[in-house]
């Protein structure tokens, strides 16, 4: 179990991301995306979850309320329709239900919100992550797109994205 999972305030952004700039020294994207990501929470574009273990951040996902900066956003972003992305686990912790428990948190903090529906995209050689969608509930096909990640748009990756309700 994780200790707690929470809609990050800007002070464990900035924790987040000050350790990914550590681990990440000679790549100069991680300042830019730090700065991007801590902007777009001070606008409430998206929102970002943590789940934390031993005061350590080692499970994150993003909800976006918006198609603004989301990639292939047709259809999966409405006033009732929230689009989930951006998932990490720390390695050391995978398997271990941490994100699921994370997941769950996110589906109930949306529900609340007034989220009808929720939405997530994944690549079709991802099987394991594949299987768990679908054991979730994730079951309608909404449609496949082409995905680019960073700054490679040469390389563009084919995405599923899949529809759930968020149960009453």
């Amino acid at each position: 179990m994780t200790d707690r999972c929470v809609r990050a305030s800007i002070s464990q952004m900035e924790e987040k991301w000050n350790t990914e700039i550590a681990n990440h020294p000679n790549n100069p994207n991680w300042i830019n995306w730090k700065a991007e990501f801590i902007e777009a929470q001070v606008n409430g574009e998206p929102c970002y979850y943590y789940g934390i273990l031993n005061g350590k951040i080692i499970t994150e996902a993003t909800a976006a309320f918006s198609p603004k900066g989301i990639q292939n956003a047709d259809g999966l972003i409405s006033n009732h329709r929230a689009y989930v992305m951006a998932f990490r686990t720390v390695a050391e912790e995978e398997g271990k239900g941490y994100f699921s428990q994370l997941f769950q948190f996110i589906l109930s903090d949306l529900k609340k919100r007034g989220y009808q529906e929720v939405t997530l995209g994944v690549e079709p050689r991802e099987k394991r992550n594949n299987a768990i969608y679908k054991k979730w509930g994730f079951n309608k096909h909404i449609k496949t797109a082409i995905e680019y990640y960073g700054n490679d748009l040469k390389n563009g990756v084919e995405v599923n994205y899949y529809l759930k309700g968020i149960e009453s």
